[in-house]
């Protein structure tokens, strides 16, 4: 199978490592698959070519023998649909996998995003001040609920699946502000999931270019 891959020829350091390219790559990883990336940069990704194959143009975007597509969770969920690595053969299994990503993407992560926003791309503004304990509380509510599920369970059902993958992405971008170590049954499963070799290869992936391309000081 012939898989091509789209991410970023450079961000700025506070969003290295965080790119959503390294969610299709941690699959690619997990279920063994070669791919090959085509970097792309600002004038790429605001072309018509591109926009035809990203419409908004972002990354990732992907192709492989059979389908083009882009959002990092489709194309996510389109692997694992193929490959045990990433869900159980059974159908039931598969709709678990399927519910928790779903449920990563939807219910936890536009919380996270609010707070994130705030914390990174709004800091310091006076109308954060008000808005921030809102957006904690939000979020706090969504983390205590997914706790409480997980329990003293490894992963969110009872295997490593593309659920797992996607939530600890989702996760991981807590982690700097401290959020994340008031629940730490769910931080133990971002730190296990994390330390996956197939994580840190799709990291180390996404990192190069970045090095490699990095702006002369």
């Amino acid at each position: 199978m012939s898989i091509q891959l789209t991410a970023f020829r450079w961000v700025p350091p506070f969003a290295q490592g965080f790119v959503r390219d390294l969610r299709v790559r941690w699959a690619l990883e997990e279920a063994g698959l070669p791919y090959q990336v085509t970097l792309i940069d600002p004038e790429v990704q605001a072309s018509e070519g591109y926009r035809r194959w990203q419409p908004f143009g972002q990354v990732p975007a992907y192709r492989d023998d059979t389908v083009e597509m882009f959002e990092s969770g489709a194309i996510v969920l389109h692997i694992a649909a193929k490959y045990e690595a990433l869900a159980p053969r059974d159908e039931a299994g598969r709709a678990r996998m399927t519910t928790w990503v779903i449920a990563a993407l939807n219910s936890i992560e536009p919380q996270v995003q609010n707070l994130v926003h705030l914390d990174v791309f709004h800091a310091g503004e006076a109308w954060t001040k008000e808005r921030r304990p809102q957006a904690e509380v939000a979020l706090n509510q969504r983390l205590a609920a997914l706790g409480a599920w997980l329990g003293d369970k490894d992963y969110l059902e009872d295997r490593f699946t593309a659920g797992d993958l996607i939530m600890t992405t989702v996760l991981r971008e807590l982690v700097d502000s401290g959020v994340l170590s008031r629940f730490p049954n769910l931080d133990a499963l971002r730190r296990r999931c994390e330390a996956r070799p197939a994580f840190s290869r799709a990291m180390e992936a996404q990192m190069q270019p970045f090095r490699e391309h990095a702006p002369a000081s």
